[in-house]
């Protein structure tokens, strides 16, 4: 027999996750929510921050990978476009200056019948809580600033 205690399943299963390390999830708000602040490379919805760039979509608000300059492609966008059914008005925050949406992603949106709309983040956030609160069809994709 062997001297040693046994280990519960339960204590192998802590030890497996200390021994990975932390583990790093992909930022997401499981609902829809109006976006109390933004600023300082972040915003602020449903009592949390998140620093950096935000999709709100109908599933729920997303970190989004995406900084001031980057190019807006419509690979970028793809959680949008996956969620076209539900969406009828795109906001596009593009940071603090307006950005032109390039022909290849309006098009893309066009044909998922998804309009779109560029602006400045502040804009963008604002136009957003109020569509928000009349119960449109509307997602954003929210440049930090």
């Amino acid at each position: 027999m062997d001297p040693r205690p046994a280990i519960s399943s339960q204590a192998n299963q802590r030890c497996d996750i200390v021994a990975k390390g932390i583990e790093i999830r992909n930022a997401h708000f499981p609902g829809r929510a109006p976006i109390d602040a933004y600023g300082n490379g972040g915003f602020r919805f449903a009592d949390m921050s998140h620093r950096g760039s935000l999709l709100c979509l109908p599933s729920g608000i997303y970190g989004w990978d995406m900084l001031q300059g980057d190019a807006l492609t419509p690979d970028r966008f793809q959680k949008v476009l996956d969620e076209a059914a539900e969406i009828e008005v795109l906001l596009v925050g593009t940071g603090t200056e307006l950005r032109p949406l390039p022909a290849e992603l309006k098009a893309a949106l066009r044909a998922k019948q998804i309009s779109s709309d560029p602006m400045s983040t502040g804009a963008a956030v604002r136009t957003f809580n109020i569509m928000l609160s009349e119960s449109r069809a509307v997602a954003a994709a929210l440049i930090a600033v």
